[in-house]
Parts: structure tokens; sequence; C-alpha cells
């Protein structure tokens, strides 16, 4: 209890309304928008020798908590997870994710404190387009550009920059209507499946100002467009958690350099694999795709 009452102010409770094309998931502590959590409130959700939970849990979700007092190592479905020197953890789920996920702590004296966590389903936004074929990509273009850019996008991804932006409630990047929404996906002809929507396309004008969306290091500030993602900034936010922003026309920031949340890094573009002018929001922990909307919130009023 008392590593519980030492939580750092400004932990992100990550949870938002429900969209009109799907159900709204379960929701643990469910709020309006991203606050900021003060210790004493995990600490009082806590029970002796259990977990502290805050955020979202269901397909695409993402939660902050705090372990069980004396806990040495965090596991969830017996994947290590990282723990902050206060107690603090990360953990989110796949848009594919199963219904029940285990998060499982070992205590320093050999004990095992373990909870089974019920992870909600949603329904996705699902397009039929029997009479298209497959949007293709010229295989000469793809097999020989797109490996060296998924070795550049994964070696990103495995580097852990130490940030505390995982804390923060997140912020959009870019105030604007929401044109595709994560986890939307495709069915053309002869029920040949595109891969489904893994961020938020917000759709701004060309040369739109983009924000930090937390504290972060760049990872990734790409020198040329990529194939699909054209200008790509990558940011780590720590514990595991990264943001892609994507068609960018301009990045003003380099690899290594810490960023804060709210701070311009880009500028919004059409460049890469896409049919007119917009932002796309990725959010990552490991390998989960995660719901931007579940992180920041509805979409702010343009003003």
């Amino acid at each position: 209890m008392r590593r519980a009452r030492r939580w750092v102010a400004g932990i992100a409770v990550l949870v938002a309304t429900g969209s009109c094309i799907e159900p709204r998931p379960m929701v643990v502590a469910a709020i309006a928008r991203p606050v900021a959590v003060a210790p004493a409130q995990l600490a009082e959700a806590m029970l002796p020798g259990n977990f502290a939970l805050k955020g979202r849990l269901s397909q695409g979700g993402m939660a902050i908590g705090i372990v069980p007092a004396g806990t040495v190592a965090l596991t969830l479905d017996g994947a290590a997870v990282p723990i902050a020197p206060d107690g603090a953890f990360l953990i989110a789920f796949d848009r594919d994710a199963g219904p029940s996920a285990t998060l499982a702590a070992t205590r320093r004296d050999g004990s095992l404190v373990s909870q089974v966590l019920a992870i909600a389903p949603r329904a996705w936004n699902i397009s039929r387009l029997a009479t298209l074929p497959k949007y293709p990509v010229p295989p000469a273009d793809f097999d020989r550009l797109r490996p060296p850019e998924l070795v550049q996008i994964n070696a990103a991804r495995r580097i852990d920059s130490g940030s505390a932006g995982w804390r923060q409630p997140f912020q959009w990047p870019a105030t604007g209507r929401i044109s595709t929404l994560f986890g939307s996906q495709r069915l053309y002809k002869n029920g040949e499946a595109g891969s489904y929507h893994s961020g938020i396309d917000i759709a701004v004008p060309q040369g739109t100002p983009v924000l930090a969306p937390a504290d972060g290091v760049v990872i990734l500030a790409s020198d040329h467009a990529f194939l699909l993602e054209g200008n790509l900034l990558m940011i780590d936010h720590g514990m595991g958690l990264n943001s892609a922003l994507m068609h960018l026309s301009r990045i003003v920031v380099t690899a290594g350099q810490r960023v804060a949340r709210g701070e311009v890094v880009a500028y919004s573009g059409m460049t890469g694999r896409v049919t007119g002018p917009h932002l796309h929001w990725g959010l990552r922990w490991r390998n989960a795709k995660i719901d931007p909307l579940l992180v920041a919130g509805p979409m702010p009023e343009a003003r």
C-alpha cells in the first residue's frame, strides 16, 4: 500500500466514449476524458495484495496500474512486463485480442498474485466492396523497397528510450474530422480481405502542424517517403509504447531528439499511399495495435 501511495501524479486514465458504429466496451472506472489520477485514488482502488488498474480493458484498449507490494516480476499472458521504480506498469490489448488475459506478479517471497482480466470485444466498421479488386501495389516496387523499410521500422520499435510520456494524458496530434476509424476493414471482390486500419485518419489540409501526442524520444524520422507510410515519424513514449505519424509533408525533428507533449514535430501531407491529404496516427504497445480514440479521448472541436 505504501508503494501505491507513492504513485506519481499525472498518470493517464485512458478511456473514451464509444463511437456510433460500435458498442461501448466494458470500462474500468469510466470517465468522459483522460485526466490525471492522484496516488491516493489508485491506492484506494487496490485491495491488499491485488493490482490497481485504470483504463480500458477492451480490444484496442490500454491500462496503467500498480503492482502488489513486494512484486519483483510481472507478466501478461506469460510475457514479461516492465515495472517502473514506483510500481507502475502499462499494458495494452491488440485489435484482435482474445476474451481474456492473465496478469501475474511474482513477489519477493516467491508467492504469486494472478488476476484474469476480461477483455471486452468490439464491433468494427467493415465495408464490403464486392465488385472491386484489392488495391494492388506494383510487385517490383514492393519487393525492392518494402523490406528495407520494414527493417527500419522494426528496429525503431525495439528502441527503449526510457521516456515517461506513457504516464501523461495523451492529446490529439491534430484537430480535424476523423475520416477513418481504428480497426476498419474492407472486403473486396471474392471476399478478399484488406488489412484492417491500424490507426486513426484525421482529415486536415496539407501543411497542418502535427504535435507530439505525449513526451517522448524520436526513434525514426524518415529521410524519404516510404511506399505506404510516406514521410514517417515515430516517437517512443516509454514502456514499449510508441506513436507513428504518417503521410507527412515535412518532419522538423531528428532521430534521438526528445520532444514534449504539444510540440510541433512535423506538418501533415499526402505522401505514401493516400488518396488525399490527411494525418494517420498509429499507437502500438509492443506488437499490440491500440485505438488512439481510447487513449486521447474524443476529438476536440476545431477552434
